[in-house]
């Protein structure tokens, strides 16, 4: 009894242990289609894309979508990878809709194990392990399986990040080109599926100012960083823009000038930071971030310091360029919850009665699973879509153009699985809208009646399909 009883503290101290377990629990509903009120036009925005790959052309530099209308639905976005492992899962397994869900909690989960590795490096296993449970039941909880490229993107740099530093402080020469081509590899990838993600490279720079790294190290890296950058820049600041360009699709936001972005976060203060202290980890981990915070002034710890002050100036510039985005959206704040995990990690290791922080750690989780758990089921609301397709098949071929009445939200589109347009009523009841648009080929529309799009009445029209959910035009 002795033995198993320490067997199992043993074990409830490893972090695998704990990563695996979160895992697990977030294998719920993982098969569900993105349906949740949250973010389904943003996943589903993602699905487009790899089921184009599918069905197109798989050429990874042309992504398309389907909300185009007559146009090819090539425009100019993140780089695809993420949706590139979707299509690749496809081509193997048939298309299905979670796929990016199971993608995206596999990679987090290994980001997970790096996150602790790099933190374990820095300070020590408490640290390390206080700021891994944080970050797993943070927002990044409910990203981790969405089908989203946040947390896919700032994951692929935290492990980039840890063979970076492996190279730096290993003294094992034959190991220096393997966490070289590691670290290049990953945090490569990692900034072309989300830009942002690139505010965690900031914590190179801290390297490059300690005098005990030779200088041939410090140069090789940065080096590389700036070697890296260049396909980066390239993708977001060339081809993204002749991409819109040349197909006349606009639908990625590239942000806004500086000097707007700054007035918009000068007049909405309590909004953008609202995204701190409710959204990234619930107000009792905001409150165990600020103890890190200050304790790190009080104790004189410089890496917390440093390293919490010069990622957040470098996502700062996100912030600015984003602007009232940034407040509209809570996803926006991810790249930087491991940051934040990190310092209330540390501020836990403050408390010296070891087992007040083990409470307030399960306290930190309990809190902010909670606030989560409801994004684990499918919107009873939205499930009609997923009849949508079979709906439409009765009536019409795959390739007709349809238009919805769903404003900008992608998500019927998807589940209809065609091409065409959406656009609100008021427009659609313009004179003359349709008319335009069966000029360039729209054979039918879809009017929602409930979630998405309120009902109404496009005579003299003939209505082939009517249900409480929505009404299907022959035009």
């Amino acid at each position: 009894m002795i033995i198993a009883g320490h067997n199992m503290k043993w074990i409830l101290k490893d972090i695998r242990f704990w990563i695996v377990l979160f895992f697990t629990v977030r294998l719920y509903g993982i098969t569900n289609p993105p349906i949740e009120v949250g973010h389904n036009w943003r996943m589903t925005v993602v699905n487009m894309v790899a089921r184009n790959f599918s069905e197109i052309d798989n050429t990874i530099y042309y992504p398309r979508l389907d909300i185009a209308g007559d146009k090819t639905g090539i425009t100019g976005m993140e780089f695809p990878i993420f949706n590139y492992l979707i299509y690749l899962v496809s081509e193997i397994f048939g298309y299905q809709h979670w796929y990016g869900r199971l993608i995206n909690l596999i990679i987090t989960s290994f980001g997970m194990l790096y996150f602790f590795k790099l933190i374990q490096r820095f300070f020590n296993s408490e640290v390390a392990f206080n700021s891994t449970i944080i970050l797993t039941v943070s927002l990044w909880f409910q990203f981790s399986r969405k089908i989203m490229p946040d947390t896919f993107s700032a994951s692929l740099v935290i492990a980039g990040l840890y063979y970076g530093f492996n190279y730096i402080y290993n003294e094992h020469k034959k190991r220096h080109l393997v966490n070289l081509l590691l670290f290049s590899a990953l945090i490569t990838l990692g900034m072309l599926s989300k830009l942002s993600s690139a505010c965690l490279l900031a914590v190179i720079g801290l390297v490059v100012v300690q005098k005990d790294i030779s200088i041939t190290k410090k140069t090789t890296l940065s080096l590389i960083v700036l070697i890296c950058l260049i396909p980066v820049v390239f993708w977001y600041f060339y081809w993204v823009p002749k991409l819109v360009e040349t197909y006349e699709f606009w639908h990625f936001y590239m942000g806004k000038e500086f000097t707007k972005g700054l007035s918009e976060i000068y007049n909405n203060v309590p909004a953008f930071l609202l995204r701190f202290y409710d959204s990234a980890l619930k107000y009792i981990g905001f409150v165990v971030f600020c103890i890190g915070f200050v304790g790190g002034f009080i104790t004189k710890n410089k890496k917390i310091l440093s390293i919490s002050i010069i990622t957040f100036l470098a996502f700062s510039v996100f912030i600015i360029k984003a602007g009232l985005n940034f407040s509209h959206h809570n996803y926006y704040v991810l790249p930087f919850i491991p940051v934040m995990a990190l310092v209330a990690g540390y501020g836990i290791t403050l408390i010296k009665n070891k087992k007040l922080g083990i409470v307030l750690l399960a306290i930190i989780s309990i809190e902010g699973i909670a606030n989560q758990q409801h994004e684990f089921r499918n919107s009873k609301s939205n499930e009609y879509l997923i009849g949508l397709e079979s709906d439409l098949d009765k009536i019409s071929a795959k390739e007709d153009l349809i238009l919805i009445n769903c404003g900008q939200f992608p998500t019927p589109m998807y589940f209809a699985h065609r091409k065409g347009w959406i656009d609100e009523n008021r427009n659609i009841l313009q004179e003359g809208y349709i008319d335009s648009l069966k000029s360039k080929g729209l054979k039918y529309a879809v009017i929602l009646k409930g979630t998405f799009g309120d009902e109404i009445d496009l005579k003299p029209y003939e209505k082939r399909i009517d249900n409480m959910d929505y009404s299907i035009y022959e035009l």
